[in-house]
């Protein structure tokens, strides 16, 4: 058994009689806050990671470079 239409416009019905319209805008609202700062947490999160990779790139260059001077040394030396 499924939900019909007319199923659906009674429990829509239903719930704005006993909530009210104000307080139905109210928890959308909320939600679309939710969302919003769902998504920019994500983005955040993203940008963060992105940082982090560059910050470990930049260090494994250093160590390589400085790797390769001591051996130049060595082999001067």
């Amino acid at each position: 058994m499924s939900i019909g239409p007319w199923q659906i416009i009674i429990i829509v019905l239903l719930v704005v009689l006993l909530f009210g319209r104000g307080k139905i805008s109210e928890l959308m609202g909320d939600v679309a806050k939710g969302i919003k700062s769902f998504k920019k947490g994500l983005a955040d999160d993203v940008e963060t990671a992105t940082d982090e990779a560059k910050t470990i790139e930049h260090e494994a260059e250093k160590s390589v470079s400085s790797a390769k001077e001591k051996v130049k040394e060595k082999v001067n030396s």
